[in-house]
């Protein structure tokens, strides 16, 4: 078995098997700090990222200084710097670039806060290697993390996102771990593809909680 499917059976025995005792009860959103991390120029009003922040009461957002021009390095300080200061185990809902945000940020989580972070919802990641990447993200996102994520995760990815296609979105599922989602053809998963409330991925981020 190669490298990447090893990761990838490992993140799927992962959810199936919890890593945490077989008679702890399910985990429920109100036991987690849910930190919902936005990629690129942030996430509107009519986004489902900010609708599940308003819904979930221990949900709350990453906010970057600047979501129009992400420097790299502030952007995962700042995402530290929130697991910091969470009073219980965080889960993170991150979308687009916020997910190759959290996948850089994961290596310095495991050396500051190891085990804090139990789990990651990752939503249409966004292939920064891409020609048609803003200049913005391609001055400072240079390169995408390929180590194991050291939390579970579930990532779900579209067939037609203009932003990663289905087969990186694939690759980088085998490479952190993360158990695929195929959301068929969804676009880039936000409000501008009709994805506003998105019942599907709450009963999709449930199905992570229940398995953590």
């Amino acid at each position: 078995m190669g490298d990447c499917a090893r990761h990838r059976a490992n993140a799927i025995e992962r959810l199936s098997y919890s890593r945490f005792p077989a008679q702890k009860s399910v985990m429920k959103s109100s036991e987690v700090d849910i930190l919902i991390v936005p990629g690129y120029s942030n996430s509107g009003p009519a986004h489902w990222q900010t609708r599940w922040e308003q819904k979930l009461k221990t949900a709350r957002r990453v906010e970057q200084a600047d979501f129009e021009n992400p420097d790299k390095d502030a952007w995962i300080a700042r995402i530290v710097e929130e697991v910091a200061r969470s009073t219980r185990p965080v889960v993170f809902v991150a979308h687009s670039l916020g997910v190759v945000t959290v996948a850089h940020a994961a290596e310095k989580l495991a050396e500051v806060a190891p085990g804090k972070v139990v789990g990651a919802f990752l939503v249409a990641p966004a292939d920064t290697r891409l020609s048609t990447t803003p200049e913005a993200v391609r001055q400072t996102y240079d390169e995408i993390p390929t180590a194991p994520l050291p939390f579970p995760s579930m990532l779900i990815a579209s067939r037609n996102d203009e932003w990663c296609s289905y087969e990186a979105a694939d690759d980088l599922a085998a490479a952190w771990g993360s158990l695929l989602i195929d959301a068929g053809e969804a676009g880039h998963i936000n409000a501008a593809s009709g994805h506003g409330p998105w019942p599907e991925g709450l009963t999709r981020f449930a199905m992570l909680l229940s398995r953590l």
